[in-house]
């Protein structure tokens, strides 16, 4: 089939990969403008458009495609058979979803209808959910709410943070995207029930402050779904400190301060918690500094047993 691809970060790579080496021949990527990233703000090409140059593949950028002439016109003149969008970043406009044969398939990052939105893996597992998965799906104009193609079930494991389980999706999303498209004529589309709907907003970065009244499991959660963005954070003696790793531990404390830490060791910092049970944090990042070893950490901020987490002032970078 000839298809054009929209997509934008690294999680669209493996899908857009697959296609490249297949039967299907991809007329044009649509990727996001070039943005300002990291300490310099210096203009940073999204991961698809580096993929795209490599590659030869044409490639177009529009700021804003429901409003982009041009853009609209090209997609119209090559007659696609079918567009995929994998985490593109923009809502398509109608004249685009419905236009091509075969109209517009989406890979989504979650078990429709479950986790409608944008930061499906982020909440599948800020939420402890113990499964996700990954739904291919029709466009309609509507957010996430298009008939059903194929899902498929996935296990989160439990340590695993949302960098590494969206990586995990998108090789299984990519690899179920090929099948979608070999038995396309025989799918029968399956109608989302919105009554089971629940959303997957974007993520401020905020929301990543750890509060040690909670109990163990849900700081887990926490640092695991905002690793490696936005970052979970908490202070030390005014210092924002990033935790980036950790496990909770089936062990209690008899301390009743939350945030006090009560054990260092070269396996981490054990901190406790509201519910009593034991958090420990295996690898941190200072301020202006690279990640290390929790333990190594505490070696520099002189930290000892007794001593505690917390602030409640936030402090941007």
């Amino acid at each position: 089939m000839n298809i054009i691809f929209f997509g934008t970060p690294e999680a669209a790579l493996p899908s857009l990969e697959k296609l490249l080496y297949s039967e299907h021949k991809i007329q044009l990527i649509v990727t996001q403008p070039d943005r300002p990233a990291g300490r310099g703000q210096k203009l940073t090409p999204p991961p698809v458009k580096t993929f795209a140059l490599k590659h030869g593949l044409s490639l177009i950028q529009p700021e804003k495609i429901r409003h982009d002439k041009a853009a609209l016109e090209l997609i119209h003149n090559l007659s696609p058979d079918i567009i995929v969008v994998v985490a593109y970043g923009q809502i398509l406009p109608p004249e685009i979803i419905y236009f091509p044969p075969y109209g517009a398939i989406n890979v989504h990052f979650s078990l429709l209808p479950k986790y409608r939105g944008a930061c499906p893996v982020a909440w599948a597992i800020l939420n402890g959910e113990e499964k996700t998965g990954v739904t291919i799906f029709q466009l309609n104009e509507r957010m996430d709410e298009g008939d059903i193609l194929t899902q498929k079930e996935v296990p989160i494991q439990p340590e695993e943070n949302a960098g590494e389980l969206e990586r995990r999706l998108a090789s299984i999303g990519a690899e179920l995207l090929m099948e979608t498209l070999s038995k396309i004529d025989q799918i029968s589309p399956i109608p989302q029930n919105h009554f089971l709907a629940t959303y997957a907003p974007k993520i401020d970065k905020i929301m990543g402050k750890i509060d040690w009244l909670w109990p163990a499991r849900k700081i887990d959660c926490l640092v695991r779904a905002f690793n490696p963005s936005p970052g979970t954070f908490t202070f030390f003696r005014k210092e924002m400190i990033k935790i980036t790793r950790g496990i909770p531990l089936a062990e209690t404390s008899s301390r009743l301060n939350p945030g006090e830490i009560v054990k260092i060791s070269p396996e981490g910092l054990d901190v406790c918690c509201g519910d009593g049970l034991l958090y420990r944090i295996q690898r941190l990042k200072r301020e202006n500094r690279q990640e290390m070893r929790a333990y190594d950490a505490s070696l520099g901020l002189r930290i000892k047993p007794g001593d505690g987490f917390g602030e409640d002032k936030f402090r941007k970078d």
